[in-house]
């Protein structure tokens, strides 16, 4: 017998910031089976206890070396049977994978880097990308499904964010970072969002902390769900949750009758 499953993504930049402020309490009445973070910016020690009160049963954090830098973290109340943070594709040791294998699928927990700081940095996000969509297709090609969420640091279309113009020489929107994006897909994967919603306007997941951005809506669609397409037909439901503060990200998520 099927059942629905909901997994959701955010982006806190801060853990303990987000701590400090109660904005994880949410997830007390909501319980989604799973919840991935993106920059937590802790160490496993350095991590509230009362984030909220919801116990799940299986808790992975991947630090980065760095300290108060980047990092992921994942909360299942499904057991899976695997967890790995590949660190041979996060070869900056950045804290920025968690992999986790369930029954019926792999889910990726994923912060991916910014290429905005210099041209190294962007060559270093551009391998990054190759190298994580290579592992996947052998998972593929072992017959495995699928998902991957988190940070993907790149708005894939124009109308992904509010000025496609005057970004379109920045690292975020630059033309070989959205190519990425449309070869994952040409390698079979879904962007729920847009399979659900279509070409629906002004839906954001990131607003700059200036000039009021947030409250003009001025953002980017830059936080995804992506799943292959074999799980296509068991979606149910690809969401932002724009209402929830605490963080310059808001949280994106799917439903699946799996």
């Amino acid at each position: 017998m099927s059942e629905s499953i909901e997994i959701i993504s955010w982006n806190v930049n801060g853990i303990r910031a987000v701590a400090n402020k109660e904005a994880l309490k949410w997830i007390d009445e909501r319980q989604p089976d799973i919840l991935c973070l993106q920059e937590i910016k802790a160490t496993q020690d350095q991590i509230p206890q009362a984030l909220f009160d919801y116990a799940y049963t299986d808790t992975t954090v991947n630090s980065a070396e760095k300290k108060g830098y980047s990092g992921t973290m994942t909360f299942s109340a499904l057991q899976s049977s695997q967890t790995f943070t590949r660190n041979d594709i996060d070869t900056g040791n950045e804290g920025r994978i968690v992999e986790k294998h369930y029954d019926d699928f792999v889910l990726f927990n994923v912060y991916f880097p910014n290429g905005q700081k210099d041209e190294e940095r962007l060559a270093h996000k551009m391998k990054f990308y190759d190298d994580f969509l290579i592992y996947c297709d052998a998972l593929r090609d072992e017959g495995k499904s699928v998902i991957i969420c988190g940070d993907v640091n790149t708005a894939h279309k124009e109308i992904d964010l509010k000025n496609p113009k005057s970004n379109a020489k920045t690292s975020g929107f630059l033309p070989e970072e959205r190519a990425w994006i449309d070869k994952l897909i040409d390698h079979g994967y879904i962007d729920t969002f847009r399979y659900v919603h279509g070409d629906i306007e002004e839906e954001y997941s990131w607003w700059s902390y200036r000039s009021g951005a947030r409250t003009k809506n001025v953002g980017w669609r830059i936080d995804y769900f992506f799943i292959s397409d074999d799980l296509a037909e068991y979606l149910e439901d690809a969401f932002i949750l724009q209402d929830i503060n605490g963080s310059d990200h808001c949280p994106v998520g799917i439903r699946l009758n799996i």
